[in-house]
């Protein structure tokens, strides 16, 4: 912990920077150093403890680390931390789905042995169900998750049914929005701060009249707390109607 600290002391993002123009030695340093911080994001999204010498899931997050080193550039809009922290989650969360479909084939496979079933298409789509129905609890959990996250911004996801645009073109305007007030980091600060948006600083920073805005605020703000949380799965969504990687807006903790 020492030596995480001693490196935080001299900026984290100069070391990264650092290591991308090859300092390999200080690599070695902060991966060590950072072992701690690895199995702590690991073991959050496994929802148990993580042995570094034991566990295959801190192999994953370990080499998720390493590339978020390679990968960070402070224009994502967050700190490296919270950039590699992401990565380590989203990588982990592969490496889970990847095993629990193996073993949802291995299963098959053995009742393929004991009952003569010849075909292929039932197993796939077994898997197929399989993972769909990890995914569909997965998102249930980061809903009732942001249900409470919104209870500060004296918001529900009920309400959000009820108040989110009906088109498309709106949803993505809004979702558009959103990302820019993430991505401010006076207008973030603020939200985070007074729990509502900058409608001032905003109308001036959009093609937007402020009538739009206030109609759409409560979508607006549920996305931008989403953006500024760990939804990983509900952020898939977001970046599925704007087509784009929402890594490169990563959440800060």
């Amino acid at each position: 912990m020492g030596n995480q600290l001693a490196i935080e002391m001299d900026s984290l993002e100069s070391k990264v920077y650092e290591i991308q123009l090859g300092n390999r030695t200080l690599q070695n340093e902060l991966l060590r150093a950072y072992k701690p911080y690895i199995a702590k994001c690991v073991s959050e999204v496994c929802k148990r403890y993580i042995d570094p010498k034991k566990d295959d899931e801190f192999s994953i997050g370990l080499f998720a680390f390493y590339e978020a080193i390679n990968c960070y550039s402070e224009t994502k809009g967050s700190s490296f931390l919270s950039f590699a922290r992401l990565v380590i989650k989203r990588k982990t969360i592969d490496y889970i789905r990847k095993e629990r479909a193996k073993s949802v084939v291995v299963s098959l496979d053995k009742v393929q042995e004991n009952e003569k079933l010849e075909n292929p298409l039932e197993i796939d789509a077994a898997n197929k169900a399989f993972r769909i129905q990890q995914d569909n609890w997965n998102r249930r959990q980061e809903i009732l998750l942001l249900n409470k996250q919104l209870q500060a911004y004296k918001l529900s996801i009920s309400e959000l049914v009820k108040v989110s645009p009906k088109h498309k073109d709106a949803r993505r305007n809004a979702i558009n929005i959103a990302c820019l007030l993430y991505n401010d980091m006076e207008m973030r600060n603020f939200i985070l701060k007074k729990k509502r948006i900058p409608m001032k600083q905003l109308v001036q920073k959009v093609d937007v009249s402020k009538k739009t805005l206030e109609r759409n605020r409560k979508y607006i703000l549920a996305i931008f707390i989403m953006l500024d949380g760990e939804f990983i799965y509900l952020q898939d969504c977001i970046k599925e109607q704007l087509n784009i990687d929402i890594v490169s807006v990563a959440p800060s903790s």
